[in-house]
């Protein structure tokens, strides 16, 4: 029998499955330490709601990227490891960020990491995108690497320039790409001084011109979120980097999943993993609602059907599942009539 993310997402099914929660590191000590909080985690919650990013672009010292590479494939590696070797133990989500496609520790990136920690990979993270071209470029040097047999590895690419943006449908539409995100910082400072510094913040005074007041940048991350819901993909918001500020990084999330469309967020200290949880995670009366809608649907083998004498069909029901899967996905507990959908697959 069909799951009903496959019956009702079809292709986009894949994208659905991602946690709203991505937190980048590149320092060993915090690597480890970041592997370590997501299993922790993962037990509390009983899923994975985070994933972690192994970060080589702002990790690696200069003229150590291929040092740097081998310690980001060893703690994967261990990770993984660590997981298969207890039964029933939930897999975790690593990633890893090479450099972007045009820098010379690029080619070594891909093929000392994927070449050998390939299998212990959720995704590839592809900065600075510029074109499909890139995106092809990336996917080439990606499956060179990988080992015969092995599935191949989703990309998500990091939208960081106006060229980018302007192609961000384009780059959507690839089919190895699972996820867009956009690069704040090297967006604003790509136009030449025209955007304040005040762009690259979250603000707190209406006047400001912050990241969600500046007209340039608020439209890149509609252009952005928009693309990745025209390909059924998983649109990302950047870093806020107030870290210290849970306040203000709870109040972003929010706004990027309310007002911009985004449905993922990145984390860079692990005090911002739980607050994009909780801006994300839907109401629990919504929830209610949504098992409800979605148990129906089932029974009736997701003809059309009537609850509280209003009419759903395939599109309602597209809709009421995805906020299940988000809910699940925030470490919510789902009523019971819908656990099912969501049991856990061990590694």
């Amino acid at each position: 029998m069909k799951h009903p993310r496959e019956i009702l997402l079809g292709s986009q099914a894949a994208g659905s499955a991602l946690p709203v929660c991505d937190h980048y590191s590149g320092v060993e000590v915090r690597m480890r330490k970041s592997l370590q909080l997501q299993a922790e985690m993962t037990q509390e919650f009983g899923t994975c709601v985070f994933d972690v990013t192994l970060d080589c672009e702002d990790g690696a010292p200069v003229g150590g990227e291929h040092e740097h590479a081998l310690v980001v494939v060893e703690l994967a590696l261990q990770a993984m490891q660590r997981a298969t070797a207890v039964p029933g133990t939930i897999a975790p989500r690593i990633a890893v960020r090479v450099h972007p496609v045009g820098h010379p520790a690029f080619a070594s990136d891909v093929a000392t990491i994927v070449g050998r920690a390939g299998t212990a990979l959720c995704h590839l993270m592809i900065p600075k995108v510029e074109s499909l071209a890139d995106v092809d470029r990336a996917v080439a040097a990606v499956d060179r690497a990988l080992t015969v047999g092995t599935c191949a590895l989703p990309l998500h690419v990091l939208i960081e320039s106006p060229a980018a943006v302007h192609r961000a449908f384009e780059i959507a539409s690839h089919p190895r790409v699972q996820s867009l995100s956009f690069g704040l910082m090297d967006f604003v400072s790509a136009h030449g001084g025209a955007i304040p510094a005040s762009a690259m913040s979250t603000g707190n005074h209406p006047q400001c011109l912050d990241q969600f007041m500046h007209p340039l940048v608020v439209r890149a991350k509609l252009e952005i979120s928009s693309a990745c819901h025209a390909f059924g993909k998983v649109p990302a918001h950047g870093v806020v980097t107030e870290f210290s500020d849970t306040v203000v990084l709870e109040g972003a999330a929010r706004r990027a999943a309310n007002e911009l469309g985004f449905t993922r967020m990145w984390s860079i200290h692990p005090n911002q993993i739980r607050p994009i949880l909780a801006a994300f995670k839907p109401e629990l009366r919504e929830v209610e609602v949504a098992a409800t809608i979605i148990a129906a649907a089932a029974r009736a083998d997701w003809a059309p059907i009537s609850v509280k004498s209003r009419l759903h069909d395939r599109a309602s029901y597209r809709y009421y599942w995805q906020l299940l899967e988000r809910a699940h996905h925030t470490g919510l507990c789902l009523p019971s009539e819908v656990q099912g959908y969501f049991c856990a697959v061990p590694h």
